[in-house]
């Protein structure tokens, strides 16, 4: 597996990651434990170096799996892992849902280190921007935290321009975590030129369109309970019909290259920039396999240009998020 360095951060990891989010949560009934801790092991020994988790993914069952998983593997791997959200619903953050408070960052970090069976946290993003807490004392609680070897290096997920650079401005920032994908080129707009200006590195979540992308969904798609699909606008029947046309390009450029839809669509990522890594999710060793084929393929410039612009011609059809959810990206 070829590697990449995030920025100039210095944390070094695989060209592809693997999003575990889906392991047990958020995308229908959970598979087998121990089926997901093989599949996990798996990707390792395939030479998968970096692993994305959360503390709300289950609640917390999510950052325990992970962590069994990884600790035969814990010197070979990076290990990232995000705070935020106010997982008690009788918090003191409201109905929101987030709470970055610095005492609640702070204990989140040590309940993820033993959930992880880890002595630091390789990567620590806020998961979300809580607007009720200054970034700056975002940035100063971890900043102390790796002052103190707890965690390692500081990441944000889908925060805006403003905010990274003010975080920054406080501690240095290895990594942003956002959506982007062919169907999803928001942050080309601001954020991945600040990292670039920054040396920040970025990492793709849902990099394959949660799933669309790879042209196994259609409008017949039925999703399963707890997958959280079937309540995003986007994957609303109607759009998902109107939207196969993505889809069907990304398919009939791999048919040309030897190559799957997905392959496609993560080395179009990594033709980008080369501090890009995606973290595609899956709990199917095929597909693990297949992800990890796409750091070997080398789009080039005229590929690139004819993705491009074929995909602009496609008008993508739903919102990513219900209004509500969307409020709070990119702030």
């Amino acid at each position: 597996m070829q590697t990449r360095t995030l920025g100039r951060s210095g944390l070094t990891v695989s060209a592809i990651g693997l999003g575990c989010m889906g392991l047990n949560y958020h995308r229908g009934p959970a598979p087998d434990r121990n089926e997901m801790i093989a599949l996990v092991r798996k990707a390792a020994e395939r030479g998968i170096t970096f692993f994305d988790t959360a503390e709300v993914y289950g609640p917390l069952t999510n950052e325990e799996l992970v962590g069994e998983a990884l600790e035969p593997f814990r010197k070979e791997v990076v290990i990232a892992t995000k705070f935020g959200h106010d997982i008690d619903p009788a918090g003191p953050q409201g109905s929101d849902g987030l709470d970055s408070r610095p005492e609640r960052i702070r204990a989140v970090a040590e309940a993820s280190l033993k959930r992880l069976r880890i002595e630091a946290i390789d990567l620590f993003y806020q998961h979300r921007v809580d607007p009720k807490i200054p970034i700056e004392d975002v940035a100063g609680a971890v900043r102390d935290l790796i002052g103190q070897g707890k965690v390692k290096h500081f990441g944000l997920s889908e925060a805006g321009a403003s905010t990274i650079r003010r975080a920054h401005a406080v501690q240095p920032i290895a990594a942003i975590q956002s959506e982007y994908s062919l169907w999803w080129r928001e942050p080309e707009a601001e954020v991945l030129p600040l990292c670039e200006e920054l040396g920040i590195g970025f990492v793709p979540f849902s990099p394959l369109g949660r799933g669309f992308l790879t042209g196994k969904i259609d409008e017949t798609t039925v999703f399963g309970d707890n997958d959280n699909r079937s309540s995003l606008p986007r994957f609303a029947p109607e759009a998902r019909r109107a939207n196969r046309p993505v889809a069907d390009l990304l398919k009939q450029i791999g048919a040309r290259m030897q190559a799957t839809p997905a392959q496609i669509a993560l080395a179009w990522l990594l033709a980008k920039k080369p501090w890009i890594v995606p973290i595609p999710g899956t709990t199917k060793l095929d597909r693990l396999n297949e992800n990890i084929g796409a750091a070997v393929i080398e789009l080039s410039t005229d590929n690139i240009k004819h993705i491009e612009s074929a995909a602009a011609r496609i008008a993508v059809t739903g919102d990513r998020y219900p209004k509500a959810e969307a409020e709070r990206t990119q702030r």
